[in-house]
């Protein structure tokens, strides 16, 4: 018998990856692979999640032989994932009745307003912490079931299943039905003061019971692997989070008031609460995280719909540049003094704003502005976006974070992070592997399968790289938000 390592599926928005975890906590190996994201309309966004499943099945046998490692030697599995992305498929066969509808999908945006002009906003933030909003779950499962032929008399028949790709996954490698409680917060249907499925919000939705996992803590034994050709049977699935949990927990931020922004497709800035229920006054959402031992607490959210994809956007759509990585040296050669002001509402605004019908605009252009000014204001957006959520989580907490921790790949970009630290007046800290999204999920499946004995075993695996202090002047901050802030005004639809 070799050492043993653990199996780590990161299945993103964009793309699907698979790592192998050694007990150092360090990449034996890792595969990545896009996916085809589907755009049926203006604002719609779906998977095929049959797509995403082939993906993971390949990149798992693609690291395997890459490492050289004995699949036998595999100790436990995680999984983390995009979270509020939809799937109902057939008990029966495993076969989706519908593509994934992905969190960044608007379609539902008219059924929550029409929730929420029947009063029903304070009832689902009440019992979920969270705000009626076409991003979770809950109204693109009762979607599926009303435009699905027979669906719905399927569903409550128990001859269909939803999960979120979590769920999903774990049905394929091993036929159970669970989710965790992180991805169970983000469905709209689920009480996190009881921790279960909540009849009342079921029934406004008109979502059978019948179709929904078993959610359980983020660390805790989810099944064995079936049938796969990549690993042997009986490889246990020792953690499901979902991906900003995971990175908070791969961060260490595990005491209340700790904090991290993960800078991907969108960013994502979790705040730990303890065990304080906190009902955010100032737009952010309250929703389930975990402890240092995988047990579930509550955590501030504020999610930027639009973070790395706007950069995404300058190459692919502006072709300003062929690779993300020359945004930096072109937004350092523009004039730090430029007007330029970018508000990438491209699916509305999230949090503290949660606009749904806000769109993008680019403002304070003149006949000769460049594209270096337009990057640099792209990078500034992702970070003022950031600096508005965290303001919002301060107002709401009363705690000043002196430190925020980083991650994600935007924190590869040193102009992004020196904004950052300048807008926000606190430092920024990124870790030696900026990959904590699956750290996390590898440091719950490791201490299920006790790989590491206790949390504490966990500190040295991943140090600091690099801090970022604040340089900025006040006087330069205070230029920057309020351009930012009457940006936003001019976008805001209310």
């Amino acid at each position: 018998m070799g050492k043993p390592y653990i199996v780590t599926i990161d299945q993103g928005t964009t793309g699907s990856r698979v790592f192998l975890i050694s007990e150092r906590g360090e990449v034996i190996a890792s595969a990545y692979e896009e996916f085809t994201q589907h755009f049926p309309r203006p604002g719609w966004v779906e998977h095929d999640a049959d797509e995403i499943w082939a993906s993971v099945q390949k990149l798992l046998a693609r690291a395997l032989e890459s490492s050289g490692l004995n699949p036998a030697d595999a100790a436990a599995i995680g999984i983390t994932n995009q979270r509020e992305t939809t799937v109902v498929w057939e008990k029966s066969t495993g076969k989706p009745i519908h593509p994934a509808i992905v969190w960044q999908c608007r379609r539902t945006a008219d059924y929550c307003e029409q929730l929420k002009k029947e009063g029903r906003a304070d009832l689902f933030r009440s019992k979920t912490g969270l705000v009626l909003d076409a991003y979770f779950s809950g109204t693109k499962i009762k979607y599926i079931l009303d435009n699905v032929g027979g669906a719905r008399s399927r569903a409550e028949n128990g001859e269909l299943l939803f999960g979120t790709i979590d769920t999903f996954l774990l049905n394929r490698l091993t036929g159970e039905h669970k989710t965790d409680y992180t991805n169970a917060s983000r469905t709209l249907i689920f009480n996190i003061h009881e921790r279960k499925w909540d009849t009342e919000l079921c029934e406004i939705l008109k979502i059978p019971q019948k179709i929904l996992p078993t959610a359980q803590a983020s660390s805790s034994l989810f099944g064995k692997t079936k049938g796969l050709k990549a690993l042997p049977d009986g490889v246990p699935v020792y953690s499901l989070i979902g991906d900003q949990q995971s990175a908070l927990y791969g961060q260490l931020c595990h005491n209340p008031g700790e904090a991290k922004n993960t800078y991907g497709t969108g960013c994502f800035v979790v705040m730990n609460l303890g065990n304080k229920f906190l009902e955010s006054k100032n737009g952010l959402i309250t929703t389930l995280a975990c402890d240092a031992h995988g047990q579930p607490v509550y955590a501030l959210e504020g999610s930027i719909f639009i973070g790395g994809a706007v950069i995404q956007w300058l190459r692919d759509k502006m072709n300003f540049f062929d690779d993300s990585g020359k945004s930096e040296s072109l937004a350092k050669s523009a004039n730090d003094e430029s007007e330029v002001v970018f508000v990438p509402a491209f699916a509305g605004l999230g949090a503290p704003y949660w606009d749904q019908n806000a769109r993008g605009a680019i403002l304070g252009l003149t006949r000769d502005t460049t594209s270096a000014q337009i990057t640099q204001a792209a990078l500034k957006a992702i970070a003022l976006q950031s600096y508005d959520v965290i303001a919002a989580m301060q107002a709401d907490s009363g705690l000043k974070l002196p430190v925020l921790k980083v991650d994600g790949g935007a924190t590869r970009n040193h102009y992004l992070m020196e904004f950052q630290a300048g807008v926000l007046g606190a430092s920024v800290v990124a870790p030696r592997n900026a990959e904590t999204t699956v750290l996390g999920a590898a440091y719950l499946a490791g201490l299920g399968a006790k790989i590491w004995s206790s949390p504490a075993d966990l500190a040295s695996l991943n140090p600091p790289a690099a801090t970022y202090h604040p340089v900025m002047t006040s006087a330069q901050r205070e230029r920057e938000l309020k351009l930012w802030k009457d940006a936003v005004s001019r976008v805001l639809t209310r």
